[in-house]
């Protein structure tokens, strides 16, 4: 699988991940079907996988690998995990229309969020597993308002659950 990568990457003209790209199976994942690692450059793949169709195995590693040639094309450019550059290494793989999640058997770990966080402008409410230990302020609202950038005025307020 590795040397697949590799060869998928040497056509799309990125030679450092052609380079560098390794492919791995981690026996401790449980939920997750696969998981891309950069700057690492390495992909790793539940090995539940084997139980499933041969599909399904290449259809996570190409998913995985567009990852990597999405970061390895935007440099040092922040991106959205699964944005337009993903969207766009998906169809140059062969899988367009690529959904972010897996559908597979796997069991699914579900967290109780205890803790909600209220905007004092738009009233949207953010509910969190973990509790937010430093200020922060609605996104929407400083978008909106203050041109993206911080406005205490939305400073997230924690809700009495």
């Amino acid at each position: 699988m590795t040397e697949w990568c590799r060869e998928k990457a040497e056509f799309l003209g990125l030679p450092e991940l052609a380079r560098k790209v390794n492919v791995t199976w981690n026996a401790r994942m449980q939920t997750t079907a696969g998981r891309a690692w950069w700057p690492d450059r390495l992909i790793e793949l539940n090995p539940k996988l084997k139980d499933q169709p041969p599909e399904e195995m290449w259809r996570t590693l190409r998913h995985e690998l567009a990852h990597l040639v999405a970061y390895e094309r935007a440099g040092r450019r922040r991106i959205e995990v699964h944005g337009a550059e993903w969207r766009a290494a998906c169809a140059e793989l062969g899988i367009p229309n690529e959904q972010p999640f897996h559908t597979l058997p796997f069991k699914r770990k579900r967290m109780k969020r205890n803790f909600g966080y209220v905007c004092p402008q738009c009233l949207t409410t953010i509910r969190r597993v973990k509790r937010i230990t430093r200020v922060v302020a609605c996104y929407a609202c400083c978008r909106k308002y203050s041109g993206g950038l911080y406005d205490r005025r939305f400073q997230l307020l924690e809700e009495k659950l």
